[in-house]
Order: structure tokens, then sequence, then C-alpha cells
């Protein structure tokens, strides 16, 4: 299927020139991973909006003073993404699975079915809990945190892991309102 020609449905234009701190942030793009991931050009249309959806990203996912990996703040977003069927996200996120986990089955199952999966009993119940809180919020109750400190989470890792999915529902409702659709050298990465 052909890229459509807009990166979103919307008739949001890119600035001409970007501001010093996006193209700084284009250009690290470029450098770490090779190309600059269409959610990010999507926000840059709306430069206020862009600083603080990069900055909540980055206070999630690298937060260095959780217990809560990389991968396994990944491997929220997928599921997160499974249950809303967010293809951008799927995509997006799934291929970041790939590549810190080193094991490309292992994307592939979360995309489609986290359950089918190998996973220790931690990341089951901390995918368990991504599930629920995503598909029933209203239903979340103490049984359920209690699962995830019976699984070996703090109440502060229980706060992680309901921040990184609450951020998945947001970014995942963003690309269906607008449209956005992947980058294609997702695809191809860590395969």
């Amino acid at each position: 299927m052909p890229q459509p020609d807009h990166l979103i449905a919307l008739d949001l234009e890119m600035p001409d020139k970007l501001e010093p701190d996006l193209q700084k942030y284009f250009d690290k793009c470029e450098e770490k991973i090779g190309f600059v991931p269409n959610v990010i050009r999507t926000y840059a249309a709306k430069p206020e909006r862009w600083r603080v959806f990069v900055a909540m990203y980055h206070a999630l996912m690298d937060d260095k003073g959780s217990s809560l990996t990389k991968l396994e703040r990944e491997m929220i977003a997928v599921v997160v993404s499974c249950v809303n069927r967010c293809y951008y996200c799927l995509v997006a996120h799934g291929a970041a699975v790939r590549g810190l986990s080193g094991d490309p089955e292992l994307g592939e199952m979360l995309v489609m079915n986290y359950r089918t999966a190998e996973l220790s009993k931690r990341q089951r119940a901390m995918l368990d809990f991504a599930w629920k809180i995503t598909e029933t919020p209203w239903l979340i109750e103490e049984p359920d945190r209690k699962a995830l400190r019976k699984a070996g989470f703090s109440d502060s890792d229980i706060f992680d892991i309901s921040e990184v999915a609450s951020f998945y529902n947001m970014s995942n409702r963003m690309a269906y309102g607008t449209h956005m659709m992947p980058n294609r050298e997702y695809h191809n990465l860590d395969r």
C-alpha cells in the first residue's frame, strides 16, 4: 500500500524552518535511528505541544529512578496499542521490543497476543494490568494492585506502569485522530 502524501489527515503545516531545538532533535533522530518518526514530525507542526509531548515521552521512557526497564516500558506500549488496535504504535513499539529484546518473535507475539509469549511472572502481571487499565479502567481495584505487588512491584512502580499505559492510550488516540502512519523503516528494524 503506498504511503500517504500527508503524514496526517489534518491540514497541519510543518514550518519551513524548524526552531533550533526541534531541528536539533530531528538531527539526533536521523543520527540515532536513521529517520525522524512521523509522530515527531506530526507534533512539530505545533512546537509548544511538541515540546510537552517529547518531554513527557522522555520522562516516562528514560526514567532511571524506576525499576521498570526500557524493554518493559516498550512492552507496555505494545500491549496498550494492541488493545486499542493502534497501527502506528504497534509497528513502532513492536520494532522497539524486537530491538531491545533481541527477539523478533517476542515483538510479534506482543503485537498479536502477549499471552502467547514466554514472560516472567513479573512481566505477565505488568502486562495483565496494562491490558486491564486500557480496556476496562473502571474495573481496576486493590486486588489488581496487590497482584503487581506480589509480582515484586512497589507502589512507585505501579504508578509508573499506570502512567506509561496512560501515555500510550493518549498517544494511540492522537494517532487515530490524525491518521498518523508509521514510518516504513520500522518494518525492517531488528528482523
